[in-house]
């Protein structure tokens, strides 16, 4: 999975933000990264979102910001690429600057809870609860110019900006990774346990790839992530673990094996730590809603 920087220049050249209402068999399969923040929409499909080190099940009416540079990728059921599917992908999705309405004007007192949203959209932000009002907005845009249309967005953004249930997505560690400051640049590590988190992976792989030696590399690690690194590969696994428990297409030994652990017994420890649920208690719970 190589990570490809998208350029957008282009596009935004003569607009200070761009909507895009994407229709396809199903979305790309590209894990990739650009200057641009981006807002987007889930109007049809299923699948695993990637946000950084964060890995999760979407679905319809989800809405997610995504900050500039971070690395994310949408990735449709397997049923989306099948010869003769039928299915349909869909998304809105909205490109902008951070300073599109002027390097100054986020600066206001007026504008605090949108600048705050931009600094928490470094991580990416899933947005939930009731969004039928902020999707509303967001599909009428495309039909709206000029002034109208730039007004309306600021109101979306309000909007989302004021909204109370969201969930912050990626890593401390794997954004600072991304700033590229400080001697430290673990961007490749990242990228490498995002690809093969299902795989074996030793701590010796890992520091390799920094060009520390272990003991090295543990330090960096725990004091820029705020765990081990062990902690950390779990969590990842863990995540891709609820993804695949939330569709419901394989048991929990199947899951158990297909996120990366090699026995059932440290696969529910592992899930009980991380989630504070056993597997079939999560599935009770998030499925069921009791």
């Amino acid at each position: 999975m190589k990570l490809h920087l998208l350029d957008r220049s282009t596009k935004l050249s003569n607009a200070s933000f761009t909507i895009r209402n994407n229709s396809y068999p199903n979305f790309l399969k590209i894990w990739h990264y650009h200057p641009e923040f981006e807002l987007v929409t889930i109007l049809k499909s299923s699948g695993t979102r990637f946000i950084g080190d964060n890995i999760e099940q979407f679905n319809v009416n989800e809405i997610v910001l995504i900050g500039k540079n971070l690395p994310h990728m949408w990735l449709n059921d397997r049923e989306y690429f099948e010869k003769n599917s039928k299915l349909e992908a869909q998304a809105i999705a909205i490109h902008f600057k951070e300073d599109f309405a002027g390097e100054t004007f986020f600066t206001m007192p007026e504008m605090n809870a949108i600048k705050k949203l931009f600094e928490n959209a470094q991580y990416g932000i899933r947005f939930s609860g009731d969004l039928t009002l902020a999707i509303k907005r967001i599909k009428k845009l495309d039909d709206l110019n000029g002034f109208d249309k730039t007004i309306s967005f600021l109101k979306v953004l309000n909007l989302l900006a004021n909204h109370q249930e969201y969930k912050l997505l990626s890593s401390i560690g794997f954004v600072n990774s991304f700033k590229k400051t400080g001697r430290t640049n673990l961007a490749e590590v990242y990228e490498y346990i995002i690809k093969n988190f299902k795989d074996r992976i030793t701590l010796e792989d890992v520091a390799n790839i920094a060009c520390m030696n272990p003991t090295a590399f543990s330090r960096v690690f725990k004091r820029v992530n705020r765990k081990t690194f062990s902690e950390y590969l779990n969590e990842v696994r863990i995540g891709y673990a609820c993804k695949l428990l939330m569709e419901e297409k394989y048991n929990i030994s199947e899951i158990c094996f297909e996120s990366g652990f090699n026995n059932i017994s440290n696969f529910n420890r592992q899930f009980k730590k991380t989630t504070n649920y056993s597997p079939t208690e999560y599935i009770k719970t998030h499925l069921s809603g009791s």
